[in-house]
């Protein structure tokens, strides 16, 4: 009798063990998909970059209010062309400065992937630009601009944190508003998205994803 109990001891106990080594097996596997998933992803993107770009688009809007759209083209062009060059430096400074805190080649790997798949589109931009320029259809660059940032955003920001393509998207919905709008209102929507978009979500990744 005494060995039957302790038969059915060692039965209850493997039970009970067999059900513990399932979830641990399963907290592992989820463990090891999440790691993998972050080493495929460009983590490194600055919140406080966004923050700089955005504090330079809202400048920008200022110097270049909305109606020199109309009154003087090469004003407005040059303003955001210059605003635009600055804002990236400082954000690709702000990025490398991140990268290197977490270790994170700037190189290969997940940030490579994301140059490739960021970049493509910012180039088309800087072609259709040109393009509308020699062409006098400067008046279709605010939406374009807003277009073109959004789609590249929300190519590289699939290789990245969750609130990057998120982001790409709100311009993509403010290019097609632009477009629908006289020129004189255009300058505001490049100021809600090159300033507020990146103001807002830059605030929110700084806070939530490290800086």
């Amino acid at each position: 009798m005494a060995s039957d109990a302790r038969l059915r001891d060692r039965i209850d106990d493997a039970g009970t063990r067999a059900p513990n080594l399932q979830d641990r097996a399963a907290d592992n596997l989820r463990f090891i998909r999440d790691t993998m998933a972050r080493a495929g992803a460009f983590t490194s993107v600055s919140g406080l970059g966004m923050i700089a770009a955005g504090t330079i688009g809202l400048a920008a809007s200022i110097a270049a209010s909305p109606v020199l759209l109309v009154a003087n083209e090469p004003r407005f062009l040059g303003t955001w062309i210059a605003a635009a060059a600055l804002a990236g430096t400082l954000s690709w400074i702000a990025i490398r400065r991140k990268a290197a805190r977490a270790g994170q080649s700037m190189m290969d790997g997940p940030a490579r992937r994301f140059g490739l798949a960021f970049m493509p589109a910012l180039l088309a931009g800087a072609v259709l630009t040109a393009a509308f320029v020699m062409l006098g259809q400067a008046r279709l660059l605010p939406g374009t601009w807003l277009s073109i940032y959004g789609a590249a955003v929300m190519a590289g920001g699939a290789l990245s944190v969750r609130p990057v393509p998120v982001l790409g998207f709100g311009f993509l919905i403010l290019g097609a508003v632009c477009f629908a709008l006289a020129p004189q209102m255009q300058g505001y929507i490049l100021a809600a998205g090159f300033g507020g978009l990146h103001l807002l979500f830059g605030y929110h990744i700084a806070r939530h994803h490290g800086g």
